[in-house]
């Protein structure tokens, strides 16, 4: 007999007809080895084990989802140990929170002025058949990060000290579930606070001091006249500050503002260095100005360039110079850092960050925002995000009412179109800020698309200085004149953990008022010229508008550029 035959005669038992068979004997030898013939009994001996641990009989388990293939849900969840009801109830509570991070911005406390929009069903537990009985069952926190089983009550107080406190988040409109997650899982991943010491308090502190100190010496010193305060959203001025000195983690080496004349001084003096003394002549009407560079603008359109010192090196900021249209710096600002990314060559969207800081009712109202929104993810304009910042002080001129502005829940909500994450924060709680500041900065260098801040705050004067807002907003006006400032009562909280003493706060503005009246800086340490940073300009520095300027191009040039205006692509065939 052949090899080949006798090969097909040993192993004819394995036809696969027999399998059945084969399988119920290996399950008894399996069970007894003694209770199966010897020829099989070795073949059975013979097969490699994959583990340590002894194979098991499969019939069992094939009966088994054979039986829960055909189960009810509740014939499953008896199997499984639970009973159908608390089935019900775990789902219920899989949904109460999925809605929290969904809608719990809805309820969120971060209005200064107390409003909240509206009562939100979603995050009612009775909505989901979840009772007061249940509120000290224990479930599971499913996608909840970082926590396992908890009792009702607990999950909710969680939920709602993420979703509903100081800070609204907006971010489940998002398509890409990576960035959710990433959302997500940073913001119940850390509890507020709890990585800020206390020298960042202090720095807090004093941030706000200086926000609140400019304004008052103005008020005080040059009665009347228009200057747009910042008063009520002084926590631009750390918002700024962190976005400025955290970015040098990511290399970044130059950052350019737009922002209208809302603050426009206060951040002139505080963040980018522009010299009191300067300033203060400008209200004076006794400024000069070098030679070919009068614009006869006024002083709130004024741009500035600085170089500060950050933990990653020097970073150049810019302001743009701004027209009183408001948002219509946008592009502008957007074009600039484009070109200046493209002066540095391939992956340098880190490199140079765009900030822009608007208004609450232009940024709902004007259409220029909308457009250039439209053009941030698109190939030839992307800039890698921009950071935007909201100063939201719930009046456009005299329009207080929403509902009167805007047919939107926000004044954000045209940001939702390129699904821009949005942090709603109340303007009286610092820290809740600085944390969404740093969120911002971070989501912007992970996943180089915009992100906005919507800085939650109120118009302490008028439209302008000279304007009495309580003859067309009584009500309100009424509310924000009884509110204590942002920097009193930040500073009362931290007498009262003991950071800090009554004495070392009082020095602190003192400090600040004795540098404004000296007429010295009192920003960081701004490093060497303003022009130093920008070297590809320094040949047009000091020279006449009309300068006499060599406009030929070599003819060997012109040649070139024709012959390739002409060329067509392989491949391409003209109509």
């Amino acid at each position: 007999m052949s090899d080949l035959l006798k090969f097909f005669q040993d192993t004819s038992a394995l036809y696969g007809s027999n399998a059945p068979y084969i399988e119920d004997l290996y399950e008894q030898f399996l069970e007894n080895p003694d209770s199966v013939e010897n020829t099989w009994r070795e073949k059975f001996a013979q097969l490699p084990q994959t583990s340590d641990r002894r194979d098991i009989a499969h019939s069992p388990v094939v009966e088994r989802f054979a039986l829960l293939a055909t189960s009810t849900p509740s014939r499953i969840a008896e199997l499984q140990g639970f009973t159908e009801e608390s089935v019900k109830k775990q789902s219920a509570v899989a949904r109460l929170i999925n809605h929290y991070r969904s809608h719990g911005h809805e309820m969120a406390t971060n209005n200064p002025l107390g409003k909240i929009h509206r009562n939100v069903p979603d995050l009612d537990p009775n909505y989901y058949g979840l009772s007061e009985p249940d509120l000290d069952t224990l479930f599971d926190t499913g996608t909840l990060y970082g926590l396992g089983r908890l009792p009702l009550k607990d999950i909710i107080s969680t939920l709602k000290e993420i979703y509903c406190g100081n800070i609204g988040t907006e971010y489940m409109h998002i398509f890409d579930a990576d960035i959710k997650r990433w959302i997500k899982n940073r913001l119940e991943g850390s509890k507020r606070g709890e990585n800020i010491d206390d020298k960042k308090r202090i720095w807090l502190l004093e941030q706000l001091t200086a926000a609140e100190g400019i304004e008052k010496y103005l008020h005080r010193n040059f009665v009347g006249q228009k200057r747009f305060s910042l008063e009520g959203g002084e926590c631009l001025i750390p918002i700024l500050d962190e976005i400025i000195q955290r970015s040098g983690k990511y290399d970044t080496k130059e950052l350019v503002i737009g922002m209208a004349h809302r603050g426009r001084l206060n951040v002139l003096i505080n963040i980018l260095g522009k010299s009191p003394a300067q300033l203060f002549s400008e209200f004076k009407g006794t400024a000069t100005s070098d030679r070919g560079v009068i614009t006869g603008d006024v002083k709130y359109h004024m741009g500035f360039s600085s170089n500060m010192q950050t933990d990653g090196g020097v970073a150049h900021v810019t302001m743009a110079f701004n027209p009183s249209h408001l948002e219509i710096i946008n592009p502008v600002v957007e074009g600039t850092v484009k070109a200046r990314q493209d002066r540095y060559g391939k992956d340098s969207t880190n490199t140079v960050i765009p900030i822009l800081i608007h208004g609450d009712a232009a940024f709902a109202g004007q259409g220029i925002v909308m457009e250039t929104l439209n053009m941030a993810q698109t190939r030839a304009f992307a800039t890698g995000g921009t950071i935007h910042i909201v100063i939201n002080n719930q009046i456009g001129f005299t329009t207080s009412d929403p509902f009167d502005a805007r047919s939107t829940l926000y004044c954000t909500d045209v940001a939702n179109m390129i699904q821009a994450p949005v942090f709603h924060v109340n303007g009286d709680d610092p820290e809740a800020v600085l944390f969404v500041t740093q969120l911002a900065i971070d989501y912007r260098a992970e996943f180089n698309k915009d992100v906005v801040i919507d800085l939650i705050c109120y118009r302490r004067r008028g439209h302008n200085e000279a304007d009495e807002p309580s003859t067309t907003q009584p009500m309100m006006y009424k509310k924000i004149n009884a509110l204590p400032t942002t920097c009193t009562l930040y500073a009362a909280k931290l007498v009262e953990q003991g950071v800090l003493s009554e004495q070392q706060v009082q020095e602190i503005d003192q400090s600040y008022q004795e540098l404004l009246n000296a007429g010295k800086p009192v920003s960081r340490p701004i490093i060497d010229s303003h022009y130093s940073y920008s070297k590809q300009w320094d040949k047009y520095v000091g020279q006449q508008w009309d300068i006499a300027c060599d406009t030929r191009v070599p003819l060997e040039r012109i040649r070139f550029c024709n012959n390739q205006s002409h060329r067509l692509p392989p491949g391409f065939e003209l109509h």
